[in-house]
Order: structure tokens, then sequence, then C-alpha cells
């Protein structure tokens, strides 16, 4: 290093502040994951975020001694790019699907913006970084709570039903969800090879259904009209069993 300041130049107290100050922005959106047990928690983000700063500090200074070189063109912005699409493979490991049912959405967005917020303080946009955390705090914190209250009645339930294989099914119990206005998001039908007791040649299915529901009321009608009809010999909803109109619980 000369005496001469240079933008492509930065003392090892300040490249140590960055770092840390990285690890500390980092840990403090790892800790709210980590507190509510999310796959990606407080380690996964600190290092997400000190990695990050790392790769833009050599990004821009990592490189200094060849800025006066001879058709030498730096551009700091090309590792960082890398981290930003990189990211989303780590991203990718938090989210999980059940079902119709994806969760895991948010913990992979957190690691993805906490890259972003290292990104910053590498490059000593130390301001942004501040205000990325505080926003990515609130919107974990007190935005979740304003969600949850909003959405407090929308539920998806996953409802299995075994039925008697004859026309008409599928049908009438798609009815009944319609009348009551729960959205089907997918169903499945599987053949059961056993026949029904009491109907005697009879083959069974099971239908397998992802329902969207914005009325708990609704859907616990819902099942009680689909419960009277002959053809049903059993229900599961969530994976818990039913109860039938003739008050015993299902089996299967």
């Amino acid at each position: 290093m000369t005496g001469v300041a240079s933008i492509w130049t930065i003392t090892h107290w300040e490249l140590l502040v960055r770092m840390v100050l990285a690890v500390v922005l980092g840990g403090i959106v790892g800790m709210e994951r980590e507190w509510h047990n999310h796959a990606a928690g407080f380690r996964t983000h600190i290092l997400v975020c000190l990695g990050s700063a790392t790769i833009m500090l050599l990004s821009i200074y990592g490189f200094s001694e060849f800025v006066n070189e001879t058709n030498v063109r730096v551009d700091p912005a090309r590792l960082a790019a890398q981290v930003i699409s990189g990211i989303g493979f780590l991203g990718a490991g938090a989210i999980l699907r059940n079902g119709s049912v994806i969760s895991g959405l948010t913990t992979a967005a957190s690691v993805w913006v906490v890259a972003a917020i290292g990104l910053c303080v590498g490059a000593g946009f130390l301001y942004a970084a501040f205000c990325a955390t505080l926003l990515v705090l609130v919107s974990l914190l007190v935005l979740n709570k304003w969600e949850k209250y909003l959405m407090r009645n929308r539920r998806n339930h996953e409802l299995t039903i075994n039925a008697v294989d004859q026309p008409g099914v599928l049908g009438k119990i798609a009815s009944t969800f319609g009348e009551l206005d729960i959205q089907i998001v997918n169903v499945k039908m599987i053949h059961v090879a056993e026949t029904a007791a009491g109907h005697a040649d009879k083959p069974t299915i099971k239908l397998c259904f992802s329902l969207k529901v914005s009325n708990q009321a609704k859907f616990i009608t819902a099942m009680e009209r689909i419960g009277t009809l002959d053809f049903v010999l059993w229900m599961e909803s969530d994976g818990k069993p039913m109860v039938h109109s003739n008050g015993l619980e299902q089996t299967h």
C-alpha cells in the first residue's frame, strides 16, 4: 500500500470491522429464525452474511495490485453477482413441500436477503445494510403477526375420503365443497383393490383432496354433509380420523 488514499485499498482494521459487522447483522436475523425453529437458523445466517461480505471485500480490494496494469479492467460487481445467483441453492434446501402446503419460503428468502446485507457491508454501504436488517426484522416479527391476524380464518386442509367406487362419487363431493365456497386446489384418485363391507363386488376408491378453506365452520359443515353420503366409508383430515354421522370414529 502507498500513502495515497485510494478507493481500491482498505486498512486491516476497516476490513475486520466490516466482517464483524456482517456477523452481527446476519446473527440478528438468524436469531429470529433459530428462535422459531426454522431450517436455516443462527449459524447459517451468520455464515451466509459473513461469506457474502468476504466475497464483496475480495471483489473490491483483493485485486487492487492489478488496477494500474495495462489492459486490466476491474469489475467489483462480478463476484457479487455470483453470490446472488449461487445463494439460491442454499435457499432451496430450506423449502419443503407436503401436498399443497409449501413451507420454508420465508426462511429461504431471509437467507437470500442476508446475503444481500453481507454484500452491502462488504462494499461499505453500511446505512443500507442497517436499514435492510431493520426491515427484515419488521417483516419477520411484526408483519408475521399481522398476517396471521388477517388470515386467521384461512387454512389449507388435506382430506382423504375412502368411498365405494360408483358413478357420481367425485361429483357429489365436489358439489358439496362448491356450495360452501371451499376451493379444491388438487384432487387425486386411487383405486383400492379390496371391496367394501356391505357392498358386494364393488371396489373402493381413495380420494385425496387439497383444500383451501376461508371459513372453518363451512369446512365442518362440509364434513358433516359428506359423512352422511351412503358411499362414504371413512374420512381423514390432516392425518386425523373424522367422525361420521353415526357418531363412531372411523379407522382404517
